[in-house]
């Protein structure tokens, strides 16, 4: 994505901000998102979690 297209989107969101309740939904989801990466992180994955492969072994 082009620089100058970032200063025009940023300049747009300047003068029309979005409403509260949009930025409360991104802002959970983001938390939301964290929150998983830091549990595995902090616990790492779980076995029950990891998907079986589907080739067959020799």
């Amino acid at each position: 994505m082009n620089p100058s297209r970032w200063l025009l989107k940023s300049k747009r969101l300047a003068q029309n901000p979005p409403p509260m309740k949009t930025v409360l939904i991104y802002v959970g989801i983001i938390a939301a998102c964290l929150a998983v990466a830091g549990f595995e992180w902090l616990f790492g994955w779980p076995d029950w979690l990891t998907v079986n492969s589907l080739r067959a072994r020799p």
